[in-house]
């Protein structure tokens, strides 16, 4: 999809007089211009969705809402080499990525919570009363209304859907606000949406910027009954500002500096291939990667070297290529941020073990936004690469020598959204996975995600969990009926 980015409004594509430009991560090519959606054009998608609630969507039964969001997901899947293909264009990610991971999880997202919605039960109970009849008292769920849904441009079709999956699942309709750096799969969504008969004003989609733009603007609207956003920390506190006014509901996935934990009784193979993918996949664009690595010091000179053949053995270039393993960052201007990183641990004195520059391309691709793989060691924990989310293909390397120490190191952060251990001891994993601070250990593992189980950050990395009917709590409201016997 190239040319022009237009708004999704009750049903229509819809153009703006203000318009921005995407640029290739590939290669900084003008490849399309953005709307951007004035308050006026928001105003018009906020009252969309608030009149769907009260039309043909609001009057659905769950069993005929589950079969729409089915046909949704069968048509993700019929039309999946546009979604890849829409995807690779906008963050320059390598297709096997995308076949594999975000475009599937994302088709599944809407059966997964179409499933849950069908089957999660809600509480009865009976009660005495003071003239023996007695009373019934029954939950009933309720969809909250008008979403916004607010998206991030690391994963954007997986993330997003990650949200308006059970979002609409429980009857609620949505404005979707797609970061301005991946406004494909959102629009593509529309067309899906639009195709399988979900009612207009159900599914909307504004394009726009942050603050005193369409982001502003959708999160302060009076008739947004709930925001849920994933990005970073600072624009979760401006979002959270925002639905303070109108005591809105949120729910934030927000950054993470998380640490990754080996023993030296791992089994040494698949934590050098964990660490790898945790730490590289997506070019280190993954808000659960790994940005501080802890190696037990009997294995640490083995592991730092190992993982440093890894880092070196990925091959950047076009994504849409079998052999490319490794794509850009998402623009110019994050690959400023993370090469001022880069700058910042050498003049503290890491040890480059291996980056920490920009590769060499051939020329259809050098204007980019490539850095390198990048691995350092002997920082002490008060740098900032050791204590500031980067977002990129890079991660610190540090021995440690107790179970102690290693936890206290691994909590030593404001965030606290994921950590993977690895050791083949289960007693110790247990242990460890119980003091470390975060939303979600893994044990062996990274990114293996079961969607019915709770997800989400604790401290500074997030509110509330998501995943199954921990959705539910969030993107419905249970009200008591209670019945006199």
């Amino acid at each position: 999809m190239t040319g022009l980015y237009r708004h999704f409004i009750n049903g229509e594509f819809v153009e703006s007089e203000e318009r921005f430009p995407k640029y290739s991560p590939l290669n900084n090519a003008h490849i399309a211009d953005i709307c951007e959606a004035s308050k006026a054009d928001v105003d018009a998608a906020v009252k969309a969705a608030k009149a769907a609630m009260k039309g043909p969507w609001g009057r659905m039964t769950v069993e005929q809402r589950v079969a729409k969001l089915y046909a949704v997901a069968d048509e993700i899947t019929r039309r999946f080499d546009e979604f890849v293909a829409a995807e690779m264009q906008d963050t320059g990610q390598t297709k096997h990525v995308m076949e594999h991971v975000f475009i599937p999880r994302g088709a599944a997202n809407f059966k997964i919570f179409a499933d849950v919605i069908k089957n999660v039960p809600t509480e009865t109970f009976e009660m005495a009363t003071p003239d023996g009849r007695g009373a019934i008292n029954s939950a009933i769920r309720i969809p909250k209304g008008v979403i916004a849904v607010v998206c991030p441009w690391n994963a954007p079709f997986l993330l997003m859907t990650w949200k308006v999956g059970p979002a609409l699942a429980c009857g609620n309709a949505v404005v979707v606000k797609p970061s301005e750096e991946t406004p494909a799969t959102a629009t593509l969504l529309a067309e899906v949406m639009r195709d399988v008969g979900i009612p207009d004003g159900v599914y909307n989609v504004v394009h726009g910027l942050g603050p005193n733009s369409t982001g502003e603007f959708l999160t302060s609207h009076k008739d947004v009954d709930a925001i849920t956003f994933t990005g970073e920390t600072q624009t979760g506190a401006a979002i959270m500002a925002a639905a303070a006014k109108g005591i809105r509901d949120v729910s934030f996935e927000l950054g993470g500096k998380n640490a990754g934990i080996v023993f030296a009784d791992c089994d040494f193979d698949k934590a050098i291939e964990g660490i790898t993918r945790s730490a590289f996949l997506n070019t280190g664009q993954v808000c659960l990667g790994t940005e501080r690595v802890y190696v037990e010091r009997p294995i640490f000179d083995r592991f730092v070297a190992a993982l440093k053949d890894k880092a070196e053995a990925f091959v950047p270039g076009n994504p849409a290529l079998d052999s490319t393993t490794y794509g850009p960052l998402i623009s110019k201007e994050h690959q400023s941020k993370v090469l001022s990183y880069y700058q910042k641990a050498a003049d503290e004195g890491a040890t480059i073990v291996t980056g920490g520059g920009v590769p060499d391309m051939p020329a259809e691709l050098a204007s980019g936004a490539w850095v390198q793989p990048t691995i350092w060691t002997d920082l002490p924990e008060t740098a900032s690469v050791v204590q500031d989310e980067i977002f990129g293909p890079c991660c610190h390397i540090r021995p440690f020598d107790t179970e102690e120490e290693v936890i206290e190191l691994a909590n030593a952060t404001d965030y606290g959204l994921s950590t993977t251990i690895w050791t083949n001891d289960i007693g110790r994993a247990h242990r460890v996975a119980g003091s470390v601070e975060v939303g979600i250990t893994w044990v062996n593992s990274w990114f293996l995600r079961d969607l019915r189980t709770p997800f989400g950050g604790s401290k500074r990395s997030g509110i509330g969990r998501e995943g199954g009917v921990h959705s539910l709590e969030f993107y419905t409201e249970l009200r008591n009926v209670c019945i006199k016997l």
